[in-house]
């Protein structure tokens, strides 16, 4: 799918780390470097939100997939600087035998075309679905989401419980009693991100200097870690700099940032104008994280309608 043929939609989206990667910036041709590392691609037919890359740019999915096929340095057909545009891969494409036979077996004639392109690829990634995580097993015997898991150790139940509930905050934006209001950007059963949010707080830009204010999306929170392991399967936030779900927490633990340094921070995370200290103790911490850690699956690894077809 790349100019040099060197770079596939799968170089970034690796299965084996739930269709993400472990680079702050993926790697694009010619050992160029995309703007971004790549968001993981689970129960993305699921979301609420459905504009995607971390900015939010593309309207919708079938817009986003041919977005990295046009960029100069990422797969390369973007009829810049010498090269040809996206026209040349529906040529290329369209001339190999599989795919001709696999055209007329889907739309009853051979011809491809960039929408068509945008449509078979976003189908595909839509059937990417995650649902045998530890949350999955203890929500199906339980009444509702907020119910004790008998399935889930009491620190799973303890971080659930701490997910779901609210938060009290006084004047000062310090928390006082509740719980941690995750739920409220990030809703059971997907925990994908509300289309509404804005900002999370953190503005670094991928490299340089600078801040960055740009309203952000996120992945849903599925998957996040290897169920088996717990092994995180990428780095974490837009900018690739948390490392862990220990580090997430933290950030969400204390925000400094006021609506007047970060023009675009979500009103969830200042409360009365100020950015939210949750205060956390360190069982809070650590429940969280076990809870968290539920939502990571095992089939999607090694699932082989997922997996490379040419092998």
């Amino acid at each position: 799918m790349s100019i040099d043929n060197s770079i596939s939609c799968a170089s970034c989206h690796r299965q084996e780390f739930a269709f993400s990667d472990t680079l702050v910036a993926s790697a694009g041709m010619l050992g160029g470097k995309t703007s971004r590392h790549s968001m993981l691609l689970v129960n993305a037919r699921f979301a609420d939100e459905m504009r995607f890359f971390w900015n939010e740019r593309a309207a919708n999915l079938p817009q986003q997939t041919t977005h990295p096929i046009q960029e100069h340095m990422e797969m390369g057909f973007s009829g810049q600087g010498g090269r040809p545009g996206i026209a040349a891969l529906i040529s290329k494409l369209q001339a190999i035998d599989y795919y001709k036979e696999l055209l007329q077996l889907s739309y009853g004639d051979a011809n491809l075309s960039e929408s068509r392109l945008q449509e078979c690829l976003s189908q595909f990634i839509f059937y990417i679905q995650s649902f045998d995580s530890c949350f999955d097993a203890g929500r199906a015997s339980a009444p509702n989401d907020g119910a004790p898991f008998t399935k889930f150790t009491p620190q799973e139940n303890m971080g659930k419980k701490l997910f779901l509930a609210p938060r009290v905050f006084n004047g000062s934006g310090q928390r006082t009693g509740g719980g941690l209001g995750c739920q409220g950007c990030h809703r059971a059963p997907e925990f994908d991100i509300n289309p509404l949010s804005l900002n999370n707080g953190i503005t670094g830009p991928l490299a340089g200097p600078g801040r960055e204010f740009d309203i952000t999306r996120s992945p849903a929170l599925r998957d996040l870690v290897r169920g088996s392991d717990k092994r995180l399967n990428g780095p974490l936030m837009h900018t690739g700099n948390v490392s862990g779900l220990r580090g997430a927490v933290d950030h969400y633990n204390s925000i400094t940032a006021t609506p007047a340094q970060n023009p675009n921070l979500d009103p969830r995370v200042r409360p009365n104008g100020m950015g939210q200290q949750l205060n956390m103790t360190e069982d809070e911490k650590r429940a969280i994280v076990a809870f968290l850690e539920t939502l990571g699956s095992n089939n999607m690894y090694t699932y082989k309608k997922w997996s490379n077809p040419f092998r």
